[in-house]
């Protein structure tokens, strides 16, 4: 963490701009909070910073998520964190009848709720997906505001995990 702590403002942006998707401001928001003990530590400042939005700025971080197997995902433009994590839980992989399924469901879901269905990939595998994707459609919107955020730290804490890996490969990697 020693060279965690000592980034300065555009390497900690680069290092941990995506630990929430498309998220530099959440980055930017948590250094100043440095220095930062652990890895719990880190991440537990970004969980902070969410729980600390008003609703309206917890739907935009669900916001800047790509559906799953939408159309990102098709087009190949996923970030490059969301690519090994769809992939990972088989959504990249899909029969004709999954990925049509998927996309109604998606569809019905941001025309209910106003923002994507958000499931952290590296826990669940298709099958379960298309599962929460048709449950969680019958939740209330406060409901899905706070599972989706809550999905969105599970898939924070992962990242951070990451990061801190390849941050901890460079300095070995100098000595």
């Amino acid at each position: 963490m020693d060279e965690i702590n000592a980034l300065s403002w555009e390497p900690f942006i680069q290092q941990f701009g995506n630990v929430v998707e498309h998220g530099r401001i959440v980055a930017g928001a948590i250094w100043g909070l440095r220095p930062f003990a652990d890895t719990k530590a880190l991440h537990e400042a970004v969980c902070e910073f969410m729980d600390s939005l008003p609703p309206n700025g917890k739907e935009s971080i669900l916001r800047c998520y790509p559906d799953p197997a939408g159309r990102l995902a098709q087009a190949n433009q996923l970030s490059s964190e969301s690519a090994q994590e769809q992939s990972s839980a088989g959504l990249l992989n899909l029969s004709q009848e999954e990925s049509n399924l998927i996309a109604d469901m998606n569809t019905r879901y941001k025309e209910k709720f106003n923002f994507p269905f958000v499931i952290c990939a590296r826990e669940n595998k298709k099958v379960v997906i298309i599962a929460e994707l048709k449950s969680r459609i019958h939740n209330s919107k406060d409901a899905e505001l706070e599972k989706g955020i809550n999905e969105v730290k599970k898939i924070a804490w992962y990242r951070i995990v990451d990061a801190t890996a390849m941050e901890s490969k460079s300095a070995i990697s100098k000595m």
